[in-house]
């Protein structure tokens, strides 16, 4: 019977091949990655060195860099990590000669351009998911200090002052919430203000119509959410179609004293018609963690300070939680 021809083995091992030491693909790979730097250019946790240093890569932490001095050094580097501090021009990525990758740790990449990435063949990437918790219980807290002038409150009574009526707050139940973006952060501050009682007003043309209304979302406009809200939250990215989407017109079209919330990017709200409409009284209130220009400009503390606001500093991922996540996520 002939031998199935499964069963046959052929030998081309050469003599010396029991001295021979054969590296596996993985033990290759790490070998090629231990070859590439990062730079990590602001603060960010360290899981995300540890995670990098534990796959080979060498890991260099320079956090404050002006945008000469990032020129200076960037083309040593085959990767750069930035969260929102740090702006990555066209100028910078002219100077990365090396570069393949750049990674945001958070969700927005207004702070890469990224056409000029894309022109120089280097990938930009991002962690949309890792903050979203954080974010939207920051901005469930704005909405609820706004609601009960928490914040003003708290400052009277710091001032030695105790004025209760002064500070007269506003239920939420019954209310109407208008959110303008249904992505992973809007829709978690939905399903927790929903637990309020609120009504929600949505928009987002990315949203398929018939998902919003399974969350009990009636979608809308975008002008008709400003228009019947009685809280208004920001969740869109800042693009150039979204770049003061909330101007004079807009709020001049909303409910008398409505409440506006932004944790999402500065420069979608107009920020001195926001103030001239918290002056004459259209806005009874607004809360904002993020602004045009970070650290703010001097023309933009008139509203910051203003006594209707409720300012952050940009606190919507900075949670213990959200900044180990987005350092894990990037790094891998």
């Amino acid at each position: 019977a002939t031998e199935p021809c499964c069963t046959r083995t052929t030998s081309t091992m050469p003599k010396n091949a029991a001295n021979t030491v054969v590296e596996s693909p993985a033990k290759k790979a790490k070998a090629a990655i231990a070859q590439k730097r990062v730079l990590i250019a602001d603060a960010i946790d360290a899981v995300c060195s540890d995670v990098l240093t534990a796959a080979g890569v060498a890991v260099d932490r320079k956090t404050g860099l002006k945008e000469a001095e990032l020129k200076a050094i960037i083309g040593d580097y085959d990767g750069m990590i930035v969260r929102s501090a740090t702006t990555v021009s066209a100028g910078v990525l002219e100077a990365a000669k090396k570069m393949h990758c750049i990674g945001r740790a958070g969700t927005g990449v207004d702070n890469i351009d990224c056409a000029a990435a894309t022109r120089r063949g280097i990938v930009v990437i991002n962690t949309p998911g890792g903050n979203t918790i954080s974010a939207a219980e920051h901005t469930c807290s704005l909405i609820c200090a706004l609601a009960n002038n928490v914040a003003q409150a708290d400052a009277s009574m710091k001032a030695g002052k105790w004025d209760r009526k002064k500070y007269v707050g506003v239920e939420l139940q019954g209310k109407t919430l208008g959110v303008l973006g249904l992505g992973r952060v809007g829709r978690e501050v939905v399903s927790r203000m929903q637990s309020f009682g609120m009504t929600v007003v949505g928009f987002d043309p990315l949203f398929p119509a018939e998902m919003a209304r399974k969350l009990n979302i009636e979608p809308v406009t975008a002008a008709e959410a400003m228009r019947r809200a009685d809280f208004l939250t920001v969740h869109v990215p800042l693009l150039e179609e979204t770049r003061n989407m909330i101007n004079a017109e807009a709020l001049a079209s909303m409910k008398p004293n409505v409440r506006i919330v932004n944790c999402a990017r500065g420069g979608i709200i107009d920020e001195e018609a926001l103030r001239h409409a918290l002056d004459n009284g259209q806005v009874a209130g607004a809360a904002l963690d993020v602004f045009e220009s970070e650290p703010p400009n001097e023309d933009e503390w008139p509203l910051i300070k203003h006594p209707k606001v409720i300012a952050t500093p940009h606190l919507g991922a900075s949670t213990e939680e959200a900044q180990a996540k987005v350092a894990q996520e990037i790094a891998q």
